[in-house]
């Protein structure tokens, strides 16, 4: 089976994720793949504009990247895990910095990767199906593909909420969050697909959301705990917030990793100081080499992908036993091997 079509359609260049077993999860090679023919039609005068979704039938958009390949990567020597780093990374980069419109439909699970290939993107297309999460604080990795630059630009505490706790939303709510740029409902996306190969943008632009989130009767309390200077001061916040809302996230960051929340925590603060997409994505690529080879991403899979008994043991197991100089070497620079961009 061919994992990602690519193929032209009316003034458009056509992306179909096609690894339905793995609800289109991405691999080192659909990313290089999609890459090229990106880079293929920039030059292309009769391909207008770029249209990605994932095959008919099949649930989807994209829920995220090959976990368990990582994982076997990082118990080993990291090699592959890097490539698909690097592969994905310039593949984001690549897709932030297209000049032509890049039309995105996130009808269904759009997780990790999937939120790579669509959230950077000029138009992001939201349905009722649409499921939304990075949720790489429950496993033990980090939220990547760009998360340090656009989680923070949402509203620094909205994004750092979603970053931490890997909160899920649903439909209208991603774009209210200012993730998707328009809502359709699910029946007429064939439809809409079509009139946008087309060249019929118009009629999709028009169709924006302009309804509050859900979320938003909460983002007093999140504004109030979750751009604090550190994990603790937001625990310690949470804390003191009345209501059953602010307890039930603090419940959920009692079950992350602790060192994958600080790790996320000083991505998005440092993130949200990048002058360069770009610089936020070497940044990404050093932390992303690094968490691969950690205890709690291997033990995070092991409890949610392989063994499903959701009981990971996190190792350091308390947030104050994270330090500092662990950080540090999370984020360090990483010599010959830094990522780099093709044109």
């Amino acid at each position: 089976m061919v994992e990602v079509t690519i193929h032209r359609e009316g003034v458009a260049g056509r992306i179909t994720l096609n690894r339905p077993q793995a609800l289109h999860a991405l691999n080192e090679e659909m990313c290089l793949a999609i890459d090229a023919a990106l880079k293929l039609w920039v030059d292309d005068a009769e391909v207008e504009l770029v249209v990605v979704d994932h095959a008919e039938g099949t649930r989807g958009f994209c829920a995220g990247g090959d976990i368990r390949m990582l994982a076997e990567s990082g118990a080993a020597d990291g090699s592959a895990a890097q490539a698909f780093f690097r592969a994905e990374y310039r593949l984001n980069v690549r897709i932030k910095n297209y000049p032509k419109p890049y039309v995105a439909f996130m009808d269904g699970v759009t997780m990790g990767g999937g939120v790579g290939i669509s959230v950077h993107g000029s138009h992001r297309v939201a349905s009722e199906r649409t499921l939304f999460a990075m949720p790489e604080t429950g496993i033990g990795l980090f939220p990547d593909v760009g998360g340090g630059w656009f989680l923070p630009r949402l509203g620094p505490p909205l994004g750092m909420w979603l970053a931490l706790t890997g909160e899920r939303l649903k439909g209208g709510d991603v774009c209210a969050a200012g993730i998707a740029t328009q809502y359709v409902e699910s029946g007429v996306i064939d439809a809409l697909k079509r009139q946008v190969c087309d060249g019929g943008l118009e009629m999709l632009e028009a169709m924006e959301w302009d309804e509050a989130g859900s979320f938003e009767k909460h983002l007093e309390v999140i504004e109030r705990c979750f751009w604090k200077p550190t994990v603790e001061e937001t625990m310690l916040a949470l804390e003191a917030e009345p209501g059953e809302w602010a307890a039930a996230q603090l419940k959920t960051l009692k079950t992350k990793s602790p060192r994958t929340l600080k790790v996320a925590h000083r991505q998005l603060a440092l993130g949200l100081q990048a002058k360069t997409f770009e610089d936020n994505m070497r940044m990404e690529f050093r932390i992303g080499c690094r968490q691969v080879h950690s205890h709690d991403f291997r033990e995070g899979v092991r409890a949610v992908i392989i063994d499903k008994d959701n009981a990971p043991k996190w190792d350091p197991a308390t947030l104050s036993a994270v330090s500092d100089k662990m950080l540090d070497e999370v984020f360090a620079p990483l010599g010959d091997d830094e990522l780099t961009f093709e044109p």
